[in-house]
């Protein structure tokens, strides 16, 4: 943030490609999505984990799957959803875009999810591994 805003204040060279007009257009509203996207992932980060906790309740801590996919998916759904709102409701997005990049941001993200699966699983694999009690008993660290 402050190397944009440094750069926003001095005066392009004259060999630039690109003057300070155009600079300011495409980095002017970096401070506005950098706060569209901290407040999302506050938001997003405190449902993901309600929304796990729920899971791990209803499934009696089995099916690990479950709760990481679907409280991630509503997590996410949330996030691009706050950050495409405050960027709509500024104007530096249109309106007219929003349907189309929620539903791609949407889409991505879902995808990453749900192949971070697997890693899930063999994280879990490791640190069970490592953790358990010396005796056999319970493990250090509860998942």
């Amino acid at each position: 943030m402050i190397i944009v805003f440094v750069s926003k204040e001095v005066p392009a060279t004259s060999w630039s490609p690109v003057n300070d007009e155009t600079f300011s257009q495409v980095f002017g509203a970096t401070v506005i999505a950098v706060f569209a996207s901290m407040m999302a992932y506050l938001f997003a980060q405190y449902i993901d984990i309600q929304i796990f906790h729920f899971w791990k309740k209803i499934t009696k801590g089995k099916h690990l799957w479950i709760r990481n996919n679907f409280s991630t998916f509503a997590s996410q759904f949330i996030d691009t959803l706050t950050v495409l709102l405050l960027l709509c409701s500024t104007d530096i997005i249109s309106w007219d875009r929003f349907g189309i990049l929620l539903l791609n941001g949407f889409l991505f993200k879902i995808l990453v999810a749900a192949l971070d699966t697997p890693l899930l699983y063999l994280g879990v694999y490791i640190l069970r591994k490592r953790f358990k009690l010396k005796e056999g008993g319970e493990l250090a660290l509860e998942i």
